[in-house]
C-alpha cells in the first residue's frame, strides 16, 4: 500500500529550527517550522514540517538543488490550489512528483552535495534554506511542501526523493515503514511573488537509480546525477 502523500499549500508560521534525529548509523538533520493553513472561514490550522537538510555521515550526504528561477507548467495549478493538504496518494502524474518519471527537474542544473552536518546553521544547504524560509515568512508567501503525512498528528516529512533506497526501505507491498515508492518524491517550492519561484529538491547519495515500478533500485543502479533527471519519463 502507498503511504499518504501530497503537498501542503501553506504559510510559514514560525522561525525554522534545526533539529537532529539519531538513526542507527548517522544523525539526520531537519528544519522544523510551523506551517499555517487558513480555511475559507478564517480559521487556522498548524502543521509541523521536517525538511531534510543532511546528515553527519560523509558516506550518506544529501544531494540538493536550490533554484531561484524555477519555472514549470505545473506552477499554475499550484497557485490555483486551495490552502491545505492536497492528497496525491496513488497519483502517477504531476503535480505528484517523481524525479525520474517526470520533467519537473528539467533544466534545473546539477546536483550539489551538502556539507557534512555538524549541528550548526552555517553549513549548506541549511544556511540558504533558512534565508529562503525566513523571507517567505516575512513576506507571507505561499509555500508548497511535498512529502508524506505524519502518522501521528498533523505534519509532513520525507521531504526528499522517496525511491531508490536499499533495505530496510525496500517496497514489499506494505505500508509498515517509510518504504520506496514512485510518484512520492518530496520538495519545497516557494512563491516569492516573482515570475519565477524558488524550489528545493533533495536526494541522498545512498539512494540509487534507476528504479523499478515499486521504486526499488534496479540491478544496474547508481547514485543519482543530472543525466537521470526525467530519464524514465514516458
Amino acid at each position: 500500500m502507498a503511504l499518504t502523500y501530497g503537498f501542503l499549500k501553506c504559510k510559514i508560521g514560525s522561525v525554522p529550527v534545526l533539529q537532529a534525529t539519531r538513526r542507527k548509523n548517522e544523525t539526520q538533520y531537519h528544519l522544523h517550522t510551523t506551517l499555517v493553513i487558513t480555511a475559507a472561514n478564517g480559521s487556522a490550522t498548524q502543521w509541523d514540517s521536517a525538511i531534510n537538510v543532511g546528515t553527519n555521515d560523509s558516506d550518506d550526504l544529501l544531494q540538493y538543488k536550490l533554484i531561484f528561477d524555477f519555472q514549470h507548467p505545473m506552477v499554475s495549478g499550484l497557485k490555483a490550489a486551495k490552502s491545505g493538504f492536497a492528497d496525491l496518494t496513488g497519483t502517477a502524474q504531476l503535480p505528484a512528483l517523481d524525479f525520474l518519471r517526470s520533467d519537473v527537474l528539467g533544466e534545473t542544473g546539477p546536483w550539489r552535495n551538502s556539507d557534512i552536518m555538524d549541528g550548526s546553521e552555517a553549513v549548506e544547504p541549511v544556511a540558504s534554506l533558512l534565508r529562503l524560509l525566513s523571507k517567505a515568512r516575512a513576506g507571507n508567501c505561499d509555500v508548497y511542501v511535498f512529502g508524506r503525512k505524519y502518522t501521528d498528528g498533523l505534519g509532513i516529512h520525507d521531504v526528499h526523493m522517496n525511491q531508490g533506497s536499499k533495505a530496510p526501505f525496500l517496497n514489499n507491498g506494505n505500508d509498515l515503514n517509510d518504504h520506496n515508492d514512485v510518484w512520492q518524491d518530496g520538495a519545497v517550492i516557494v512563491d516569492l511573488g516573482e515570475p519565477e519561484l524558488a524550489a528545493y529538491f533533495t536526494a541522498f547519495t545512498q539512494q540509487l537509480v534507476p528504479t523499478d515500478g515499486l521504486g526499488n533500485p534496479t540491478d544496474d543502479s547508481h547514485p543519482v546525477g543530472v543525466a537521470d533527471d526525467g530519464s524514465l519519463a514516458a
